[in-house]
């Protein structure tokens, strides 16, 4: 660029200059314009070459290589969408800021049969089929720590709400408001999906373990649980102003874990007043299957200004081993009366057959059962045997309910994580029983057998 300007003002000067003939003639005057001229046509030749080098660099450098712009870096693998799904039994939704919504349900349909002496359960024994759960719902978290759970059993033509409340905790302590279970027992608390038997111990169906509207808190620490709180009455039950009942419920448990022992011991607390609850208050169980509705053991309704119960709970879990045994008093203060208590338990023992497989336990109760070769995957699924002694007594202070002892044994198999199918059978030995049989005998034993297909979501 630099030639082409030198050359540009060597060809101006050549085209200024005179002729030979003509400068022999030019006066004084004329050269010194010609000068001027020159000098002005040097001066913006120079004023070009400098703009010239501002842009391009210093004369006779190599041009500056252009940067080429780095691409675009890749979209990271592991970012997470606005929205991730996650399969759970059933779709999962949530979002970065912390929401989650995620619909739930059960189906538990039994086939059962009982057989009594003649004259105890009548129309009511035989072979019985029912829908004995079916529940739908939802549950979710909400920003802050709060989350949810709304669900109700539609089995048998109606409607009843079971786990309905809010939660709040961003810790190991816990708040709930709303219908939820007041810390029963090892057994009540296990999720009626998990139970080893079809139906829970006797002592919490006479006792009428149930959901009930209160506010609770929960501490869980590494190895122990504190749980408490006041309860009113079931939220069907609410329906009525005469059901105003209200309970104190505690329970605390130490679960610590030795190597791949897991041990659990707990103990609750109770005190109901029961208030002004019509028909005062009734502790009978069914007899092993839900089926039927004859009560063999009752004490029959009875008035009673409040509750008291004590429970203590043991469990372990050693590889495909487990075993639990619980007992439970419930003493009903009766105002001018001899104040009964009444005693139930168990005591059982279980193993997981299939290799690799345990039953599972969780913040103070058992778990899903969930084969690690399901047979979708080729393999059996997970099958567990059980074996357990039931005991009732409800007997004391003038109140002849009846005794019950119950031996039962189940198998339960779980071909994939979400679906169950147990069977069990149980001998029932009563004494003191309220329905006689035809010869009037009260001391009489029954066969009991069970079998339901379960699946939940």
């Amino acid at each position: 660029m630099r030639q082409k300007l030198s050359a540009i003002l060597l060809a101006t000067t050549m085209l200024a200059l005179p002729s030979t003939a003509h400068a022999q003639a030019m006066s004084a005057e004329e050269a010194a314009a010609l000068r001027a001229e020159l000098a002005a046509l040097k001066a913006q030749v120079n004023t070009l070459e400098a703009r010239l080098d501002a842009a391009t660099g210093q004369p006779g450098a190599a041009p500056a290589p252009v940067a080429t712009p780095a691409p675009a870096p890749a979209p990271s693998v592991t970012a997470k969408p606005a929205t991730e799904i996650a399969w759970k039994g059933a779709p999962e939704l949530k979002t970065a800021d912390g929401w989650s919504f995620k619909p739930r349900g059960r189906m538990q349909v039994d086939l059962t049969s009982i057989d009594t002496p003649p004259g105890v359960t009548d129309t009511h024994g035989g072979v019985g089929t029912e829908f004995r759960r079916v529940f739908l719902g939802f549950e979710g978290k909400i920003p802050g720590g709060f989350g949810y759970r709304a669900e109700a059993d539609i089995a048998n033509s109606g409607v009843e709400l079971t786990d309905v409340y809010m939660t709040y905790g961003t810790g190991p302590l816990t708040i709930t408001a709303g219908q939820h279970k007041p810390f029963w027992s090892l057994e009540e608390l296990t999720s009626d999906l998990f139970t080893s038997m079809l139906e829970r111990a006797a002592f919490t169906q006479a006792f009428g373990f149930e959901r009930r509207v209160g506010m609770s808190a929960q501490y869980k620490g590494k190895a122990f649980l504190v749980q408490g709180g006041v309860f009113g009455d079931n939220a069907n039950d609410l329906l009525s102003d005469a059901d105003n009942s209200v309970s104190l419920d505690a329970r605390a448990v130490w679960m610590p874990k030795f190597g791949d022992a897991q041990l659990h011991l707990g103990g609750s607390g109770h005190w109901r007043n029961v208030n002004d609850a019509p028909g005062g208050v009734r502790y009978s169980p069914r007899p092993f299957v839900h089926t039927t509705n004859t009560r063999i053991l009752d004490t029959g309704a009875f008035n009673a200004s409040s509750e008291r119960g004590l429970g203590l709970e043991g469990a372990a879990l050693v590889g495909p081993f487990h075993f639990a045994s619980e007992g439970f008093w419930q003493t009903a203060r009766r105002p001018g009366f001899a104040d009964p208590t009444f005693f139930g338990g168990y005591a059982e023992v279980g193993y997981v057959l299939t290799r690799g497989d345990a039953r599972a336990y969780k913040d103070g109760a058992f778990d899903r059962l969930a084969p690690s070769r399901p047979i979708n995957a080729g393999g059996p699924g997970a099958i567990e045997i059980n074996a357990r002694y039931d005991y009732l007594d409800l007997n004391d202070a003038g109140i002849i309910g009846g005794r019950q002892r119950t031996l039962g044994v189940s198998l339960v198999w779980a071909p994939i994580s979400y679906v169950r199918i147990t069977a069990n059978y149980g001998r029932l030995m009563f004494d003191d029983a309220v329905i006689a049989a035809v010869n009037g005998d009260r001391d009489y034993s029954a066969d009991a057998f069970g079998l339901r297909t379960q699946l939940d979501f």
